[in-house]
C-alpha cells in the first residue's frame, strides 16, 4: 500500500507497481494491432495509420516501466519508460487531426477553414509538441545531467504541455465551429454525427490527461526530485502516490486507444476525399475535391485565406455548386455506417 513516502533508491520517488505494466503493455498491443487490421480493412492508411504506431510506442513504454518496477533505479531504464509514455498522446492528437480533415472534406461548404490546413498547420504544431516532449522528458529523467540542464528539461515539458492544451483547444472549437454550421443548416446525418462525437470524446480524455501532466509539472517546477535532504512534504502528491499515473494517464489513453477501436472514424466516413456530401444533407458526390494553389509556407502561415478575404478573393473554386455529375446513390462508403446505402460506380480508396 502507498504511503506517500521515498522508496530509497527509486527514480520515481516510489516503488512501481509490479505486473499492472504488463497489463497495459498487452492491452495497447491487442489495440494497436486492431488499429492495424481497421487500417486494412478500411483502406485508411493515410487517416489513421499512425495509431497504430502511436500504440506500439506505449507498448514499448510500459514495457520498460515492467522492468524498471524491478530495477527502479535503472535510469536508462527510466528513461525509455518516460519517454515512450509522453511522446504516444500527441501522437493520438495528431491521428484526430487526420480524422477532422477528413470530416472537413465530406462536407466543404461548412468548413471554416481549407481542410488540408488542418494538417499542415496543425500537424506542424503537433511536430513541435512531440520534439519537446521527447527531449524535455529526457532531460528530466537523467539524473546524472546538471540541475541546470534537468531544468532545461522541465521547462521543455511544461511549454510542450501548454502548447498542446493550446492548440488541443483551438482545435475543438474548429471542430464545435463547424458542427454549429452543419446543425444550423440541417446537414447532420448520423455518420457524421458519430463521427464528430468519437472526435470530441477523444479530445476530452487527451485533454484531460494533459491537464493532468500540466498540473503536475507546474506545481513541482521549482523541486529537485533528486534531492534527498528535501521535505517529503513538499513534493506534490501527484508525484508521491503511483495511483495518480493509472488513473490519469494509463486509463484515459487505454480507453482512447479503445475508443477508437470501437468507434473508427471511417466507419463512417467516405475513403475517397473527393467525396462529399450534397446541400440535400442525404446525396453523397464524388466531386473534383478542394484545391488550394497557394504554397505551403503560405498555407501554414495563414490556414484561413485572411489575406485572400480581406483582397476579396475566395479561397478557391466552390467545386460543390457545380455537381451534376459524379451523383453517387446512396452512401459511397463502402461498407460504412449511417448513410443510407450502397456505394454505385466508383472505388472508394483513399485519396489525398
Amino acid at each position: 500500500m502507498e504511503n506517500g513516502q521515498y522508496v530509497d533508491g527509486s527514480l520515481w520517488f516510489y516503488a512501481p507497481t509490479k505486473g499492472a505494466p504488463v497489463v497495459w503493455a498487452l492491452l495497447f498491443l491487442i489495440s494497436g494491432i486492431t488499429h492495424a487490421w481497421q487500417c486494412i480493412h478500411y483502406k485508411c492508411w493515410k487517416v489513421t495509420g499512425i495509431l497504430p504506431w502511436s500504440a506500439l510506442l506505449f507498448v514499448v513504454g510500459y514495457s520498460f516501466r515492467e522492468y524498471g518496477a524491478y530495477h527502479f533505479d535503472n535510469i536508462d531504464v527510466f528513461i525509455v519508460s518516460l519517454v515512450f509514455v509522453y511522446a504516444a498522446p500527441p501522437l493520438y492528437e495528431l491521428s484526430n487531426y487526420f480524422v477532422l480533415s477528413r470530416i472537413l472534406y465530406y462536407v466543404p461548404y461548412q468548413s471554416p477553414i481549407h481542410p488540408g490546413r488542418v494538417l499542415s498547420t496543425f500537424g506542424a504544431l503537433s511536430a513541435i509538441i512531440e520534439a519537446l516532449n521527447a527531449n524535455g522528458a529526457a532531460y528530466v529523467a537523467n539524473s546524472t545531467l546538471s540541475k541546470s540542464k534537468q531544468n532545461t528539461g522541465k521547462t521543455l515539458l511544461k511549454v510542450a504541455l501548454c502548447l498542446q492544451l493550446g492548440v488541443l483547444v483551438c482545435f475543438v472549437l474548429l471542430a464545435a465551429s463547424f458542427h454549429r454550421k452543419c446543425k444550423k443548416a440541417n446537414i447532420l446525418p448520423s455518420n457524421l454525427r458519430a463521427a464528430l462525437t468519437t472526435l470530441y470524446i477523444s479530445s476530452a480524455l487527451i485533454g484531460v490527461r494533459t491537464i493532468y501532466r500540466t498540473a503536475e509539472y507546474f506545481s513541482a517546477s521549482s523541486l529537485n526530485f533528486f534531492d534527498l535532504d528535501i521535505a517529503h512534504s513538499s513534493i506534490t502528491p501527484m508525484l508521491r502516490y503511483e495511483w495518480f499515473f493509472w488513473v490519469f494517464e494509463a486509463s484515459l489513453m487505454v480507453i482512447n486507444s479503445c475508443l477508437l477501436n470501437a468507434r473508427h472514424p471511417m466507419r463512417y466516413l467516405p475513403r475517397n476525399n473527393k467525396i462529399y456530401l450534397a446541400e440535400d444533407g442525404q446525396t453523397e458526390i464524388l466531386g473534383a475535391g478542394y484545391e488550394d494553389k497557394r504554397g505551403f509556407l503560405v498555407t501554414f502561415l495563414d490556414p484561413f485565406d485572411l489575406w485572400g478575404m480581406f483582397r476579396g478573393k475566395s479561397l478557391g473554386q466552390k467545386f460543390w455548386e457545380t455537381h451534376a455529375e459524379g451523383r453517387l446513390a446512396g452512401s459511397g462508403g463502402g461498407g460504412r455506417e449511417g448513410a443510407g446505402g450502397a456505394a454505385v460506380g466508383f472505388d472508394c480508396v483513399d485519396s489525398e
